[in-house]
């Protein structure tokens, strides 16, 4: 899973991607402190595959991960070379959703770009120029087919469909709102020209240290950022850049007392982990033993060959049967063999759609 980290300059962007991987990109009080795309790959805490590991006194413990993209700030015009220009939406093509970090603080020593306090009109301004960059990619793709369409019936099918998606993010919408008809063709031909505003979306509503405690209810700008994320589906989670980099410093024990004190069940790193898998539609298998326990990120509702294909495509290949045990009736029977004994562990076919928190065994021949 790849997440693009977007947002005007001087939100608190690269002080978040920062945290959130200990990459060290630079983070200064002017914009483009981050002129190319940082990269930091991210473990997926997951109590349930360290809990396996001290069961199976494993050699190796593999969490899920999540690869982070740290995108250069933009400004109104980016879409028309403004600031560092279409070299940021490149780079966001790439992702599988946008991580868009607002400004929900007030703070004199920090400038904003346009010189007060909105985070809706800051969103609004990020997807302006997605949409712009969006319509390019499509008038772009209207002349190329247009020229095949009096001799091609799917050119001219496509060509039709992508001039209504055009005139559509003409009028200020975003692609993912965007109804595609039930046709095979039409859905190929969408999902090709893999649109900006088609991403889902994940807003990270970034506050002063005192307006965590209570999630953000008693900002102004979160309930803004909140009503405004309702109207596409989008996920918004409350975070102070500031606090997740002192606990980017601390160790584990510390950091938990650290959360705490601060009334905070959970960190910044773990509240997005959590609206990224929802987003995306993931969750996470198990499998288990001396040499490795592990966990793999798969959609839900994944069955179990697809699954079993995630390890390696031999296994999809020649996927025979899954040995399936929920990770909790594991720990409880202390092993495998127990788990088998008392009736906890199933043996599953190909139509087996995989349930979070399910390790399993698969056996395949190739």
């Amino acid at each position: 899973m790849k997440l693009g980290i977007v947002g005007l300059p001087n939100v608190g962007k690269s002080t978040l991607f920062n945290s959130l991987t200990k990459a060290g990109a630079l983070a200064a009080n002017y914009p483009f402190a981050t002129i190319d795309p940082n990269v930091g790959v991210v473990p997926v805490p997951d109590e349930r595959v360290e809990a396996l590991g001290k069961l199976y006194n494993t050699k190796k413990v593999t969490h899920a991960t999540i690869e982070f993209v740290d995108i250069a700030g933009l400004v109104k015009g980016a879409s028309k070379g403004e600031g560092l220009g279409n070299q940021f939406l490149a780079n966001i093509r790439e992702v599988d959703a946008i991580v868009h970090v607002v400004r929900c603080f007030e703070d004199s020593n920090i400038i904003h770009v346009d010189g007060s306090i909105d985070p809706v009109r800051d969103i609004e301004t990020i997807n302006l120029e997605l949409i712009f960059s969006d319509m390019e990619i499509l008038e772009r793709r209207i002349a190329k087919v247009s020229r095949a369409a009096n001799n091609d019936k799917k050119y001219a099918k496509e060509r039709d469909f992508a001039q209504e998606i055009y005139k559509y993010l003409e009028a200020g919408n975003l692609a993912k709102t965007f109804e595609v008809p039930d046709d095979e063709d039409l859905r190929e031909f969408f999902a090709s020209y893999n649109l900006l505003t088609a991403k889902p979306v994940i807003y990270a509503a970034n506050v002063a240290e005192s307006d965590c405690a209570d999630d953000g209810n008693s900002n102004k700008y979160v309930q803004a950022v909140r009503e405004f994320a309702k109207k596409d589906g989008s996920e918004v989670f409350v975070i102070s850049a500031q606090i997740e980099q002192e606990i980017a410093e601390m160790e584990d024990d510390e950091k938990q007392m650290f959360l705490e004190e601060l009334g905070l069940k959970e960190s910044g790193l773990d509240k997005l982990i959590a609206a990224s898998y929802k987003i995306l539609g993931l969750m996470s298998f198990l499998t288990a033993g001396e040499d490795e326990c592990r966990a793999w990120t798969i959609k839900v509702g994944t069955k179990a060959p697809q699954a079993a294909g995630k390890i390696h495509s031999d296994f999809e290949r020649g996927f025979i049967k899954a040995e399936v045990v929920n990770y909790k009736n594991l720990l409880e029977c202390g092993s495998l063999a127990a788990a088998r004994e008392k009736a906890m562990v199933g043996m599953e076919g190909k139509d087996y759609v995989v349930k979070d928190g399910d390790v399993i065994l698969f056996r395949f021949n190739v």
